[in-house]
């Protein structure tokens, strides 16, 4: 991002990667504005409700925007899908986006760029397939889910912006996330594979993630789907030996598919058991460098431990 000062609008700026990423704009000498439901407490916050027919009491500030950066979405895993839920988790997403590319179309100067969330699941389970982003999407509701997503992106597009659907897996980070909700069952040494452990499981750390996402605000010529997920997916096996082993404990106890389907229902067989085995194929054809290409080394970052030793090719 070159000439004046860059501006960045921001939404799920205080989740995991949003919280990352705002903090490596600021880094980079980017004004980054935020987009908030509840009442502000700084000028570089906006107030907006995207479910309202007005979503900005004033666009103003928009004008002139580098690009948006839209991450909102209420959390997959916070309660079960009851079909209240669903309608909530459909709505956060596909409704959100649907009003903020439209607010942003309507402007006189409107970002050349809008990179709006999605996920790696839009490919559903896919057994152990190589999935990169000429792969079709699979079935099921999140699936079907980011399929809306990513179709609301381009609904009345922000007047001819290039938009890049995020297809984020798993980031592995310090704070609230994927990880540390398994962590204080493999403290304990009760951790284990989820169901036979086959299945394969897309991840990314924390630090590839926000590169990536600098990498492709700087990087007119990606547009459309793009994985941010590392270049050696695991599976679910691999991934809980990996975290048993970095804690020092054991992962011996495997959890049953049936119990894990008596505990979260739906969750369960969409998230926990579904596979998808999803390659970076955009990212790594344009040069983009992985700092943490391997497990091991994503899980020593996110959990404040030294980097494994890689033994040296000979």
């Amino acid at each position: 991002m070159s000439g004046s000062q860059p501006k960045i609008l921001l939404s799920g700026a205080s989740g995991i990667v949003g919280s990352a990423l705002r903090q490596a704009l600021a880094e980079h000498g980017t004004s980054v504005l935020q987009l908030v439901r509840r009442p502000t407490g700084s000028p570089l916050e906006i107030k907006w409700d995207p479910h309202a027919a007005c979503p900005l009491a004033n666009a103003g500030p928009l004008e002139g925007l580098t690009a948006a950066i839209h991450l909102s979405g209420a959390n997959l895993a916070a309660h079960r899908w009851t079909p209240a839920y669903k309608r909530e988790l459909v709505d956060s997403r596909v409704g959100s986006t649907r009003a903020l590319v439209r607010t942003l179309a309507s402007l006189r100067n409107p970002p050349l760029a809008v990179l709006v969330a999605s996920a790696t699941g839009i490919y559903g389970n896919r057994a152990d397939q190589l999935l990169d982003e000429s792969s079709t999407p699979g079935s099921g509701f999140i699936a079907d889910l980011c399929q809306q997503w990513e179709a609301a992106a381009h609904d009345n597009a922000a007047a001819g912006a290039r938009i890049v659907h995020l297809r984020f897996a798993v980031a592995l980070g310090p704070g609230p996330g994927a990880l540390a909700r398994m962590l204080p069952i493999f403290r304990l040494g009760l951790g284990g594979p989820f169901g036979s452990g086959t299945q394969w499981m897309s991840w990314i750390s924390l630090y590839d993630v926000v590169a990536a996402i600098l990498f492709l605000l700087e990087a007119p010529a990606l547009t459309g789907p793009v994985n941010l997920t590392a270049p050696t997916p695991v599976t679910n096996s691999q991934f809980t030996s990996a975290l048993a082993r970095a804690l020092h404990r054991p992962a011996l106890l495997p959890v049953p598919a049936f119990a894990l389907r008596l505990a979260l229902g739906e969750i369960a067989d969409e998230v926990l058991l579904s596979s998808a085995r999803v390659y970076p194929g955009k990212l790594i054809t344009a040069g983009f460098r992985f700092t943490h290409p391997k497990v091991d080394q994503a899980l020593a970052i996110a959990l404040g431990l030294p980097q494994p030793v890689t033994p040296a090719l000979s």
